[in-house]
Order: structure tokens, then sequence, then C-alpha cells
């Protein structure tokens, strides 16, 4: 397949062509350097048509049921003229690097949709299983005219501060029956939650579901004791049977909704690119520094040498910094030329 510049990829995905949609996103995934550079110039014509989603992201317990909650919820909003992104992250193997990538199968209905695209993409081990490009790919959705964006995560967990940093809302999806619920979910992911639903709430179990949503409701207000702080709903639904979906998707916007009425959904979203624009400065670095000649000649006889208890982990530590600074010059040559060209420009004259 001939390769597509990026002006050519960004007018491709901007008419909704799914198989340009794929290629786009895998393009951003790309580590590789000659690919990023493409995937810059990419964001760059696609950011501008980008933005009027409305973004949630959706976590939530193991055996919540996450992926089937998305799959039922999305139909309904398809049929109400929807058009929705999903953007589930599989968690990666820390040993092999390989992901399921299993949610095409759990959400069939909406896999199988024109009006739906639904992207797996491995978490690579980034911070709480959030894939590197998912802030990318949501562009690239949104100027393909998405206009709902589904995150789901790979569970709760504190990392999961990543997810709420990228989107408008935050979907927490509790289940009952699950022994003592209130033990299983962390305070911080309490507070992060937007919208609260007790999933599964169907059959012999749907008073259980209740039982649950008044103990969450009560805990909500034992985390904030300022009586004027919006308070999280707390709702209960079933994939299975539908009900409930309308009321938690009513939650979601009514949240956007008080967004918007208080002048926060801009300011959220401008934390958010400033989040984005350190957190892919680390990610630079960090890329830098397994990229180092000098770290990676090193590194053997640093962690030998830590192992051994002849050296501390910090002393390990300032020792591969020292390599990897060196070699800046090497990693970054444009960026020092830059560097150095604007400090001859303001040196004063002797």
């Amino acid at each position: 397949m001939r390769r597509l510049s990026p002006d050519e990829l960004a007018g491709r995905v901007r008419e909704g062509s799914r198989p340009h949609i794929a290629r786009a996103i895998t393009l951003l995934e790309s580590s590789r350097p000659e690919h990023r550079e493409r995937a810059k110039e990419l964001l760059r014509l696609l950011t501008p048509h980008s933005g009027q989603s409305v973004r949630v992201g959706i976590t939530g317990v193991p055996g919540a049921g996450k992926s089937t909650f998305i799959d039922a919820l999305g139909i309904r909003l398809i049929e109400d003229g929807h058009r929705i992104a999903v953007l589930a992250v599989d968690p990666s193997s820390s040993r092999t690097g390989g992901s399921i990538l299993g949610d095409r199968t759990r959400m069939a209905a909406l896999a199988a949709s024109d009006s739906a695209y639904v992207r797996p993409s491995p978490s690579g081990g980034h911070l709480g299983g959030v894939a590197r490009a998912t802030r990318e790919s949501m562009i690239v959705m949104e100027a393909a005219g998405f206009d709902v964006v589904l995150v789901e995560t790979v569970g709760v967990g504190q990392s999961e501060v990543a997810v709420a940093g990228m989107v408008d809302t935050f979907l927490l999806i509790a289940l009952a029956r699950a022994g003592d619920q209130l033990q299983g979910i962390k305070r911080g992911i309490l507070e992060m939650a937007d919208v609260i639903t007790v999933n599964k709430a169907d059959g012999d179990h749907e008073g259980e579901a209740r039982v649950t949503a008044r103990e969450l409701t009560i805990a909500m207000k034992l985390i904030s004791s300022d009586p004027h702080a919006r308070r999280p709903p707390v709702l209960t639904s079933s994939a299975l049977t539908g009900k409930g979906l309308d009321e938690v998707w009513q939650a979601v916007l009514n949240h956007r909704a008080y967004l918007e009425s208080n002048g926060g959904l801009e300011p959220r979203r401008a934390r958010q690119q400033i989040e984005w624009l350190w957190s892919l400065v680390e990610g630079e670095v960090l890329a830098g520094v397994r990229a180092s000649p000098r770290v990676r000649a090193a590194r053997g006889a640093v962690e030998v040498a830590i192992a051994g208890n002849e050296i501390s982990a910090l002393e390990g530590a300032e020792e591969l910094v020292r390599g990897f600074v060196a070699d800046v010059p090497r990693l970054w040559p444009d960026a020092c030329d830059a560097l150095s060209a604007g400090g001859r420009r303001q040196a004063p004259p002797r």
C-alpha cells in the first residue's frame, strides 16, 4: 500500500475512511523516529478539527462488566444518532510485551456497527494502563466525526488518574455482591469519579445493587465535607437488560452541562493539555535515556554492582544520568544546535 503524506492521510481521516483512521492511529502508536515526525505533522493538521466530542473515561473493578456496559450504551447512543469511538486499552505483559486485545470480542455489537469504531490498544506498560497514543487517537477520532469518545481503562487503581486527566467526565462502574464493596475501591478513585453506577443490577441481584448504591452515596458524602460541593450521582444499571443506561448517560450530559455553566470545561481541558505536555516531555527524556549509547554500555555493569552491594542505587543512577547527559548532543542534535545558535546570538559583546 502506498505511503500517504500526512496531508493526504489527514484528508482521508476527515472524510471518515475507516482504513485510514486505522493507519493514522497505527502511525501515532509507532515509536520509530521517522514515524514520530510524520505523526507530529498529522496531529498538527487534525487538531484544529478536534475537541467537539463528549469525552468519557470509564473504569471499574475487574468483572464489573465495563466492556459489556460500553457495548450496550454505545448501541443506545447510535440509535439516538451519535457516532461512537471506543479507545479500549488492554494491559500489556511485563514479560513479553504482548496483549490479548479482546475488546472487539466483548463489544461485538459496536464492532459490527458502521457508526462506531472500536480501537483496542496495548498499554505498553505505561502508567494507568493507558496507551501512550490514547490522547492522540482521541484527536483522530474527533477529526473523523465521532461525537462521543469512550476511553475504557484496564481497571481500578491509583494510576487511573491518567484517564481522568484526558476526559471531560470520569465514570466509575461499581459491582455489587463483591464482598466488601467499598474496601475494593480506593478513595482516590471515588474522589475522581464524576458519575458512579452499580452495574449488573438485574434479576435477583437488583436489590443488592441498590444497597451498594446507597453505601456509595454515603461514602461520597463522607469524602467531601463541603455542603456546596458537587456530589457525583450514584445510579444502578444493567448492561444485560438496558435498565438504567439512559439515566447514566443523562448523568454524563448533566455533568458536562455543569462544567459548561460554571466555566469549567475549557479550564479543565487546558489543564489536561499542560499535563499532556509534561507527560510527553517525560516520555521523550525516558526514551532518550534508553537510547543513550553510554547508558546501554554502562547499564549491565551498574546493575551487577548494585546487586552485589558494591554501590548504591543512587550512585548507579548518577552514573547513568551522567552518561545520558553526555549523549544528549548526539540524541537531539537539532535541538542542541538551535540552543547553541540562540546562545551565540544573545551573548553580550566582550
